[in-house]
């Protein structure tokens, strides 16, 4: 669809306010940066909605909203970030992820070349993760108002009937499971913002998951619940688990996966890797007598290369999460009291 504008041809290198006013700026911008990289039959339409059919089963609605700093670091953007996120928080509830909104808050003077990389990442994220960004809106604030840019996405899915999965529906006996490697994204984020410097450069792990989830469903048709271990890690989604279905967590911490650079980072840092956020992973519970067919679906992609079975379900100690540690004792891995790491997402 061509726009009714003059040719979309900007003197601009940065975001003016007038890009947020709904003239000729704001149409020009839409133009050179959204529409090249985002522009699809839903949204080529510019109305004030998407229109789309509904598929059979039930409807999966989410949303969340991205403030991490810095917005470029190793491993992805705040943009696949956002992306990636919302697709797996339809996915880890049995929904097939399909249509996204992407509302952006630009700060005045932000180089509009980021702006482009970003949303250029976003429409590489969502092609990869096979979902459509059907609507979006862009508001501008001034100077000092937001931190170079925000971005809320919105997403719908379908969860094919006769799929439930949900936190209250742990059994003791259960098997726990983890896609792979814990802490990637945070300690990623944390020390490019720091400007901390490793042997290894730690990058995070921000990926779609509704691939890795698709081959699991398959794999474990009774499957009681997932949930993607983002803020808090870890520790604070199995805890969640726990109190929701009124069971124990044992884990063992041997089996638990973390990279050695990522591990020496939280050492240096006095982190526990379990605390600190994951934006390509998750955690599986399912019946014991389908563990070793889940981990097998999951280590051969890959993003779930590194998955392993970390624990089980217990009928002891209802709503907490108690660890078996290396050298035989046990300890009690509580929900963390607070944010750690300020702005990893």
């Amino acid at each position: 669809m061509q726009l009714s504008c003059p040719s979309p041809v900007l003197r601009h290198e940065t975001v003016q306010m007038a890009h947020g006013a709904g003239g000729r700026l704001s149409q020009e911008l839409t133009a050179r940066v959204f529409m090249p990289y985002l522009g699809n039959p839903l949204l080529d339409q510019l109305d004030d909605q998407a229109r789309f059919d509904a598929e059979p089963g039930r409807i999966a609605f989410t949303t969340d909203t991205y403030v991490v700093t810095p917005i470029f670091f190793p491993g992805g953007t705040i943009g696949d970030l956002a992306v990636n996120g919302t697709v797996n928080d339809l996915a880890v509830g049995g929904a097939v992820p399909r249509y996204l909104s992407a509302g952006f808050v630009l700060e005045e003077g932000l180089p509009l070349a980021d702006l482009e990389r970003v949303v250029k990442s976003m429409a590489d994220a969502a092609r990869k993760a096979g979902v459509v960004i059907a609507c979006g809106d862009t508001k501008v604030v001034q100077k000092g108002q937001c931190d170079r840019m925000f971005i809320n996405t919105s997403g719908v899915g379908f969860i094919p009937p006769g799929r439930d999965l949900s936190c209250r529906n742990l059994r003791p006996g259960d098997a726990v499971l983890l896609s792979g490697t814990v802490g990637d994204h945070g300690m990623a984020i944390l020390t490019t913002r720091e400007g901390l410097s490793f042997q290894n450069r730690i990058s995070s792990d921000s990926a779609a998951l509704n691939g890795l989830v698709a081959d699991v469903l398959q794999a474990a048709p009774h499957l009681h619940a997932m949930r993607d271990p983002t803020r808090g890690g870890v520790a604070a989604t199995l805890n969640e688990l726990a109190a929701a279905s009124s069971v124990g967590i044992e884990l063992d911490e041997a089996s638990l996966p973390v990279r050695e650079d990522v591990r020496g980072a939280c050492e240096l840092l006095g982190i526990d890797p379990l605390t600190v956020a994951n934006e390509g992973k998750v955690i599986v519970v399912v019946p014991r007598d389908e563990a070793e067919a889940v981990l097998e679906a999951m280590n051969g992609s890959r993003e779930g290369k590194d998955a392993a079975i970390i624990g089980e379900v217990v009928r002891e100690h209802p709503g907490m999460v108690v660890m078996r540690t290396a050298f035989g004792s046990r300890r009690i891995l509580d929900m963390p009291l607070g944010e750690q790491l300020p702005r990893i997402c």
